[in-house]
């Protein structure tokens, strides 16, 4: 049992940053969380909340509130992006509950940080602050801000994303890698669901390209995400403001359905997609690493978010299961979480390569390959993430409990 109350330092107000805040109070942790924006928020974009984060968000009691502002789509389709062909479904709606044990929502990203942070008291979080440092000894870890305050915990952990200034602290200052694509996206309201977009998870496939489309907040709006390869990405302006017909000239000739609701993009935004090889450990002494300041990921498995999450109820339980013993806490985060984000890094990047062919017949290949895959098993084609979905961080036992 915990003698006393572990201080616990979080760097980053992102969806990781939040969901790991929540999940340490849950267990009665004394926790802070420093964000460098003066307000919580997320960008305008949606996402994916698939199976595997369901079951954290339903263990921090946010079920409910998510399901009044998600929606809920009928499967994973994947389509040629000229022809409209069908080549895989991967049903969801009624399939996702009895296979893996929770549904499959979409959500606005703004609307999932604000139920995550909502766990989160005014007392408990610190913003417009920006970590530049850390430092720790053998008994205690210390984050120090650029307005010359310090904070000092039992641990910290930088959940501070892909250029997380933890992460230079304790491993270098090595830049991420960028892959040769760029993304652009928009998030597009509707009145009623428009005719022209499914109610499903749409992925379109091309010449090295791809577009995925879903509702968010519950069918009142279509998120877009546009991957295009590119030789000329300038990486300092690696989150940009696009336009709607910079968009529509990157997919000219796809198909009518796509370039309709292009046609209605509003505000587009682009920007290079970034990713790192895995790590072999994520921490040092009393300091460690969470989400994508560990495994920064391509999107094209719809995990980092859902990472991030996982990270974050893993870690706690850990901590809470080993009290003063910070050290074989990280031990036991790490034993559980490395492999698994280091394969859905590794599949997420091959992911990108499928999608991308970029002639006729390795795509009429590929096709071929997904309609055997659904004949066998409409969860095992497409995108393959049913071994994703499967897996629950809320089962999650540390060795301590193994032990006891």
């Amino acid at each position: 049992m915990m003698k006393r109350k572990l201080r616990v330092g979080v760097i980053g107000g992102g969806i990781g940053g939040v969901a790991l805040g929540g999940a340490l109070l849950q267990q009665g942790f004394d926790v802070r969380v420093f964000e460098r924006a003066p307000v919580f928020g997320e960008v305008g974009a949606g996402i994916q909340v698939t199976p595997n984060a369901v079951k954290v968000i339903r263990a921090l009691g946010l079920l409910d509130r998510l399901e009044k502002v998600a929606f809920r789509p009928q499967a994973i389709v994947g389509r040629n992006g000229i022809t409209g062909r069908e080549s895989f479904r991967t049903p969801l709606l009624e399939e996702c509950p009895r296979l893996y044990g929770a549904p499959f929502f979409h959500v606005h990203r703004a609307d999932l940080h604000q139920l995550l942070a909502s766990l989160i008291p005014a007392e408990a979080a610190r913003l417009g602050v920006s970590c530049v440092g850390v430092r720790q000894d053998a008994h205690s870890a210390t984050a120090l801000f650029d307005d010359g305050s310090s904070f000092e915990a039992d641990v910290i952990i930088g959940a501070d994303g892909v250029r997380s200034n933890v992460r230079a602290q304790l491993f270098g200052d090595e830049a991420p890698r960028f892959t040769g694509n760029m993304c652009f996206r928009t998030v597009v309201p509707f009145d009623e669901m428009p005719d022209f977009v499914s109610p499903d998870s749409s992925f379109w496939l091309g010449p090295k390209a791809h577009v995925v489309t879903y509702y968010v907040r519950q069918g009142r709006a279509v998120n877009v995400v546009a991957v295009v390869e590119t030789d000329n990405w300038v990486e300092e302006s690696w989150n940009a403001a696009s336009s709607r017909e910079e968009l529509l000239a990157a997919f000219q000739g796809w198909h009518p359905n796509l370039i309709r609701l292009f046609e209605r993009a509003e505000s587009v935004f682009k920007w290079g997609l970034f990713d790192r090889d895995p790590m072999a450990t994520w921490s040092q002494g009393r300091i460690a690493l969470l989400g994508d300041a560990a495994h920064p990921m391509l999107p094209f498995l719809s995990q980092g978010a859902a990472m991030a999450i996982e990270d974050g109820y893993v870690l706690a339980q850990s901590l809470a299961a080993h009290g003063d013993d910070v050290t074989a806490a990280l031990r036991d985060y790490e034993a559980e979480r490395l492999a698994r984000t280091a394969r859905v890094q590794l599949e997420s990047r091959e992911r990108g390569l499928t999608y991308h062919l970029p002639n006729a017949f390795a795509q009429y290949k590929r096709d071929l390959v997904y309609a055997f895959k659904s004949y066998l098993d409409p969860q095992a084609s497409g995108i393959q993430a049913n071994w994703v979905y499967e897996y629950s961080a809320t089962a999650f036992a540390p060795t301590a409990l193994v032990a006891a």
